[in-house]
């Protein structure tokens, strides 16, 4: 009678253990939902990409002209003038550049105050050179943004952010960045947060789908925030995956005062 009593007991474990499994199994994702730009790749043109400056960004201008000498004024913050760097960026030290107030404003040597927000690189290289033209032959005008940074949080391999030396980056690059999406990561529902003139937006991007590539978010802006969320199969999955555990426990233990009961 013991032994049937066993038997029983054991039959209705391995039913719940095979329930637990195709729960888990139900879970998975169809691979479909892991491909990115899916269907027959176009060759529509990408967005025009245009960084315009912002307040708060950290500006090097060098100036050069046919008489290094004379350009050194203008150069406040070069090595040529003996002012090394003070500042920081994710902790690694970084020179001092013109830091645009909140008006959108530097304050330039000899010229005074320069409006640059919302102005392109190329503009402003424009107005400067004009401008020192008084002052120097054949002036030479180069702008960086030594502070031009991204964000990518969530469920990526890498999640930070990252300085990007050049100015300029796509949102593939960001998401290769930080590592790819896990394979847990919701791919049709990636959230991106621009700030523009102390403007918040937000945009939805599908990464199953090719309109990526002429959209405006292609190109990332300095401070936009990427985060990737995890799929709901996937929360779900760790939740019958803790659950799961801890079924598989109490089986296990049950399992060994049957044996040795049966004993």
């Amino acid at each position: 009678m013991r032994i049937k009593e066993g038997f029983l007991i054991s039959r209705y474990i391995t039913i719940a253990l095979l329930f637990c499994f195709i729960i888990f199994q139900s879970s998975c994702r169809s691979r479909k939902s892991f491909v990115y730009f899916q269907g027959d790749m176009k060759t529509d043109a990408v967005e025009p990409y245009s960084q315009l400056i912002r307040a708060n960004d950290l500006l090097s201008i060098q100036v050069s002209s046919s008489n290094p000498e004379l350009s050194i004024p203008f150069n406040p913050y070069s090595s040529l003038s003996g002012n090394q760097p003070a500042g920081y960026l994710n902790g690694i030290a970084s020179p001092l550049g013109y830091l645009v107030n909140p008006s959108g404003e530097i304050n330039f040597p000899y010229l005074g105050k320069i409006k640059v927000s919302d102005r392109t690189r190329e503009e402003i290289t424009a107005e400067l050179q004009e401008s020192l033209a008084k002052y120097l032959s054949e002036p030479i005008v180069y702008i960086r943004i030594l502070n031009f940074k991204v964000t990518v949080l969530g469920d990526v391999g890498n999640p930070g952010t990252f300085n990007i030396p050049n100015e300029k980056i796509s949102f593939l690059e960001a998401v290769g960045l930080a590592g790819d999406l896990n394979n847990s990561a919701l791919r049709d529902n990636i959230l991106l947060i621009r700030t523009t003139q102390g403007k918040t937006e937000t945009f939805r991007i599908d990464l199953t789908k090719q309109n990526i590539f002429t959209s405006n978010t292609y190109y990332l802006q300095q401070g936009d925030i990427i985060y990737v969320e995890a799929n709901s199969a996937q929360r779900n999955a760790a939740s019958i995956n803790n659950r799961l555990s801890i079924v598989i426990s109490v089986v296990t233990l049950a399992i060994t005062t049957l044996t040795l009961l049966i004993k």
